[in-house]
């Protein structure tokens, strides 16, 4: 059974197909408009849209065809578009042939028989199964680069991954930490919809933004007059995350007072609403981020221990992207695409460009590199971003820093590998791609130089010598 999404303007025509489909066993969801559609598609995963061809406003069937498959309309829930079946009692060979080829599955007119489109659904929902079937048989032999909106190939990110498969289904209080910019939302969304609360809330609160005189009725909500401006009852994040997740973002910036409240929520499974006397019960995953120290700030009583023990349950880190380089054209690619979408526009990076960003220490992590993309996309004018279409620069004078040693031991092979790729790549740069005068910047032969390319893997640079060395 699937969850279908049924997009057509007639009240009367969503509504009996909402009837069929859920005697069928379906999941539906219903949109009134091409625009309230997209929105539903964003807000939770859908394996199956039909939708009527022609509809009023400036979004009809074709409109969320493309705006499918463009991946505009995906949720961060997988890899794998909806299918899209059209419909339409004004039938003509061009509509048809339009929508097949921007990517329709099916094409139905009307009027049409219940077996018929239950018939259609079935082989949407087969060829739906069998393209993540294949994404996950590619992903294991390959190595999976991507979970939820998370990207990765680093052996870090791949531990990352690997915890979220394991704790994603639990209640367990999960701490993750990390450097700013380095995506600890995404991972707290990544735990949340590739888990069993994913049809759930997920409320996400930056413990740092809202005011410390506002955040207890923000988080706990307010009984009617208990306090000057409660002109009614609200209930607070806690509660409307209930079945869900709480995201905690910054944690450390939580008031000690605050502090003391939350914990009694993890430990009670219970939540009292400012000028309230009644404890309500609440079924809540609760997930903290912080880029402090906080164990540092329990030593100088910033933070309460019996607190921190209890969010850090499972600890979460995210690594800095100068200890993860391998990610960069990963990003950078996909930020590329996402950023070009949004303009109309197919982009490239050139090799000197691409050098560039992996030579940089990136101290904002993926949101300056975010941030870096698109930018040099607003500004460029031809399909190939260069290095002059970058902010300027200056490649690390300590490209490979030596992070805290990990509890769980390290890969001294790989740490030497991706120390050498780094210093190469630098050379390559310095020398603008000239090999003979990046050997020479390296102190070694430039067979040695050859040598080490080829190890690495790297195809960039030029200049062979007119004579072979011996």
């Amino acid at each position: 059974m699937g969850r279908i999404l049924v997009v057509d303007d007639e009240q009367s025509m969503r509504e009996f197909l909402a009837i069929c489909l859920r005697r069928a066993g379906h999941e539906v969801a219903l949109a009134a408009s091409g625009n309230e559609a997209l929105d539903r598609l964003k807000q939770k995963p859908i394996d199956v849209v039909i939708t009527d061809l022609k509809m009023p406003g400036d979004l009809d069937g074709l409109g969320i065809l493309k705006a499918i498959k463009s991946g505009s309309a995906r949720t961060t829930a997988g890899l794998v578009d909806p299918e899209v079946i059209l419909v339409t009692a004004y039938a003509t060979a061009d509509t048809a042939l339009a929508a097949m080829k921007s990517g329709a599955y099916d094409y139905l007119i009307k009027p049409f028989q219940v077996d018929e489109i239950n018939a259609v659904i079935s082989r949407a929902l087969e060829k739906r199964a069998l393209v993540e079937e294949n994404l996950a048989l590619r992903d294991r032999v390959a190595g999976r680069a991507r979970l939820a909106n998370l990207l990765g190939k680093s052996r870090a990110m791949q531990k990352v991954f690997e915890m979220i498969g394991k704790i994603h289904s639990t209640r367990t209080s999960v701490l993750i930490t990390g450097e700013s910019g380095t995506g600890k939302e995404l991972v707290a969304r990544a735990l949340h919809t590739e888990g069993s609360r994913a049809k759930a809330p997920f409320i996400a609160v930056n413990c740092g933004a809202i005011p410390e005189e506002l955040m207890e009725s923000e988080l706990f909500g307010h009984k009617k007059g208990s306090f000057t401006g409660a002109i009614a009852d609200r209930p607070g994040m806690i509660f409307e995350a209930r079945g869900g997740t709480l995201f905690l973002d910054e944690i450390g910036e939580l008031a000690p007072p605050l502090q003391v409240k939350l914990l009694r929520v993890l430990q009670e499974r219970k939540v009292k609403a400012v000028g309230s006397t009644e404890e309500l019960e609440v079924d809540v995953r609760v997930i903290a981020a912080t880029n402090r120290d906080l164990e540092a700030e329990v030593a100088r009583g910033a933070f309460r221990p019996d607190l921190y023990y209890r969010l850090n349950v499972v600890e979460i880190r995210i690594p800095p992207l100068r200890h993860r380089r391998e990610d960069i054209p990963l990003l950078a690619e996909h930020f590329l695409r996402r950023f070009g979408m949004e303009h109309g526009r197919t982009l490239t990076l050139s090799a000197d460009a691409m050098r560039r960003l992996e030579s940089y220490d990136f101290p904002g992590n993926v949101r300056e590199l975010e941030n870096m993309i698109e930018r040099a996309v607003a500004l460029s004018n031809g399909s190939t971003i260069d290095a002059s279409d970058l902010p300027e620069i200056r490649p690390s004078r300590h490209v490979h820093e030596t992070p805290d040693f990990p509890a769980d031991g390290v890969d001294l092979d790989r740490l030497i590998t991706d120390y050498e790729r780094s210093w190469v790549m630098r050379a390559l740069e310095q020398s603008g791609g000239k090999r003979k005068r990046a050997a020479a910047l390296l102190g070694i032969s430039f067979r040695s130089l050859r040598y080490r390319l080829e190890k690495l893997g790297i195809e960039r640079g030029d200049d062979e010598p007119a004579e072979p060395e011996s």
